[in-house]
């Protein structure tokens, strides 16, 4: 198989959509001009095949060539590589956007997930609440101070930690406006929009396949 090619799922109920992580990779691609293909694993009823190719039944994954890749956070790099409107390749920058890369997955994203989910049943009574407020109140310093994470631009960087915020719950936990205009900005960009809707579209279309 040549190419680049995003694995995800061939559908997922209603509240997920948009939100699904192969939007990230669909997303870079989109931002960086690279074709790519999209190809699906069931929702339900994982096989072999799948976890050969993620070992936690997770989307996505992407092939590039012979190279595999799962984890969005991987993918996310490996296309950044491909392309320097993701990445500057100068040192400092790329130093800069692969921290704040970090920093989205490790310092943040490990945070509003748990938070989120566990908010599903309830509100969190296990300190997960101090712990989201002090993230994003720290993000909301950061982001009154600059544009962009890294590079003076944007960057992956300012893709991954938009998509970690704009979950609609975390959007609405406190007053950031700082934060928010960022997520705004981002989201605006024509190649999110184009991504999304894709997403957004497949699945659709196999709501109808379905119901046919």
């Amino acid at each position: 198989m040549s190419g680049l090619t995003i694995w995800t799922y061939d559908w997922v109920p209603d509240m997920p959509r948009g939100f699904v992580r192969d939007l990230r990779l669909r997303w870079a691609c989109e931002e960086a001009g690279l074709p790519y293909a999209v190809r699906t694993v069931p929702l339900t009823d994982k096989g072999p095949d799948h976890f050969a190719q993620q070992p936690f039944g997770q989307v996505p994954f992407l092939q590039d060539g012979e190279l595999e890749l799962f984890e969005s956070g991987a993918g996310l790099l490996h296309l950044a590589r491909k392309s320097q409107a993701l990445m500057p390749r100068d040192p400092a920058g790329e130093a800069a956007t692969l921290q704040w890369v970090v920093a989205a997955l490790n310092s943040v994203e490990m945070v509003t997930v748990p938070w989120w989910f566990l908010g599903l049943s309830g509100p969190p009574q296990n300190g997960l609440q101090d712990w989201l407020k002090s993230r994003l109140d720290h993000m909301e310093n950061v982001l009154g101070g600059r544009e962009w994470l890294a590079a003076g631009r944007f960057t992956v960087a300012d893709l991954l930690m938009a998509d970690v915020l704009r979950i609609p719950q975390v959007r609405a936990f406190g007053d950031r406006p700082a934060t928010e205009a960022y997520i705004a900005r981002i989201t605006d960009r024509p190649a999110f929009r184009q991504a999304h809707a894709d997403q957004m579209a497949h699945f659709a279309a196999e709501d109808g396949r379905r119901r046919a």
